[in-house]
């Protein structure tokens, strides 16, 4: 490996610092790759070296460097070789296997160890073995190394194939050094380190309003629940006395007896109704914010940069779940009065039919229209 090592500079191109793609020779005599220089004079009003500076009146036309790139071929393969090598009379004994969930070693052929870092330029993951080249060349130590991290295409800018190593506040999306630069350049761009940061401190906040809102939610489905026992318990005490009454006047009011029991038993089953209405509008809430603590509790142990900020932004943690207000909301069903009433209508006619009306209804506070989060 020392052997090629000591001429690698000579097939780096100056504009990427990395081994030569596709090498090309303009007129000034100076070797690039065809996708750098090209790209160079996309960028640039005038076409120049970007070593020497010398300026070209007319676009020079890109023919590869046969025998560069055949060289820079066989250096790879070579370097290649002598690195499996090396690899193979290393003892691997102190590096630690590949175990699953964790990240392999792209260069392994035979047993896979455990990766130390990942190579952003490269995109490939190297063993503590494998990683010495890039930890010694000159040109291998200008690669951008990182924690050891599964699918690498997947952190590539798509458009300019440069490490997505920025995100954009003002977008919420993550970029590349490129995009910043053409597309971003007056947008509030921070390193991904940061974003990563303050979404998770955001992340964090969001799951905690949601236990307490949960929280809140349970209180209030215990508190439907009891005024449904103590509806049923009004209900049956209102019966009893009614029938009480209204058996000492058999004949007379026999309709309004079995009226009373009809009413009393409609206003339950309306009392129910309702409650089961407002427990399963909480329940489903409950549901939907257990979901999204879920979610957050899962992204909340991703070390993953990238894959957090996508999660996130995904998730939407900026905005707070739709649900209702439900402090103020309760219902104190009462049947109180009803037989009193009934008497006395019968006294002023006791051979009239008999007829019981509720006028007290449920006391239910209305909904507000507008959702709002309680604290």
């Amino acid at each position: 490996m020392a052997s090629c090592l000591l001429s690698e500079d000579q097939f780096l191109c100056s504009v990427c610092l990395d081994l030569f793609t596709v090498p090309v020779t303009i007129p000034c005599g100076h070797n690039f790759c065809k996708n750098c220089i090209t790209e160079h004079w996309d960028t640039s009003e005038k076409c120049r070296c970007p070593l020497c500076m010398e300026a070209f009146t007319i676009r020079p036309g890109l023919r590869v460097n046969t025998l560069l790139s055949e060289t820079v071929a066989k250096f790879i393969e070579e370097a290649k070789q002598e690195a499996e090598q090396e690899a193979r009379s290393s003892s691997s004994s102190e590096q630690q296997v590949f175990k699953p969930g964790e990240v392999p070693c792209d260069i392994c052929t035979e047993t896979k160890l455990k990766a130390l870092k990942s190579c952003l330029v490269c995109r490939t993951s190297y063993c503590e073995t494998h990683l010495e080249p890039h930890l010694t060349a000159s040109g291998l130590k200008r690669h951008q190394l990182i924690d050891p991290v599964e699918k690498l295409e997947d952190r590539m800018c798509p458009k300019h194939d440069k490490p997505l190593e920025l995100f954009c506040k003002t977008d919420q999306t993550c970029v590349c050094i490129i995009c910043h630069v053409s597309n971003h350049k007056m947008h509030d761009v921070v390193p991904l380190k940061e974003g990563y940061d303050e979404k998770k401190a955001a992340m964090v906040k969001a799951d905690a309003e949601s236990q307490q809102m949960i929280q809140t939610r349970r209180k209030k489905i215990k508190e439907f629940k009891e005024s449904v026992d103590l509806s049923e318990k009004d209900a049956d005490r209102e019966i009893t006395e009614g029938v009480q009454v209204l058996t000492a006047l058999r004949d007379s009011v026999e309709r309004g007896l079995n009226q009373l029991i009809d009413t009393v038993r409609m206003k339950q089953k309306t009392t129910e109704k309702q409650a089961k209405t407002f427990i399963k509008d909480l329940e489903q809430e409950i549901s939907t914010l257990k979901k999204r603590s879920a979610e957050i509790e899962r992204l909340s142990h991703c070390d993953d940069h990238l894959h957090f900020l996508q999660g996130v932004q995904s998730l939407k943690i900026q905005h707070r779940p739709p649900t209702k207000n439900w402090t103020n909301i309760s219902f104190h069903p009462s049947y109180e009065g009803s037989v009193r009433r009934a008497v006395a209508e019968l006294k002023d006619s006791i051979s009239a039919p008999v007829t019981l009306t509720f006028d007290r209804p449920v006391k239910m506070k209305k909904m507000k229209k507008k959702k709002t989060f309680p604290g």
